[in-house]
């Protein structure tokens, strides 16, 4: 049981349509997940739930291992300070 949880940008592109014009637009997203497949299918079901997209209306571009320092979400960086029952 020693996974170890990791950052993971992911990058891509999806299809917003907040009016009868579509057009492509990019995001970033930063999240916490044991593998990349994992982190995938997390960005996947947010966007999808947040801006009610399908998922044939993103495209995952890339996605990289990135250090916790470098996370751009605030409650990223805390949850890495956090060692099993501990916070440093």
């Amino acid at each position: 049981m020693g996974r170890e949880v990791k950052v993971f940008r992911v990058s891509g592109v999806a299809l917003f349509s907040p009016d009868s014009i579509r057009s492509w637009q990019p995001f970033s997203i930063d999240v916490r997940a044991l593998k990349k497949e994992d982190a995938i299918e997390k960005v996947l079901s947010e966007l999808g739930s947040r801006h009610k997209l399908k998922r044939s209306h993103i495209k995952i571009l890339e996605v990289k291992e990135i250090p916790p320092e470098k996370a751009k979400y605030k409650y990223i960086k805390e949850l890495e300070r956090i060692r099993g029952w501990y916070i440093e």
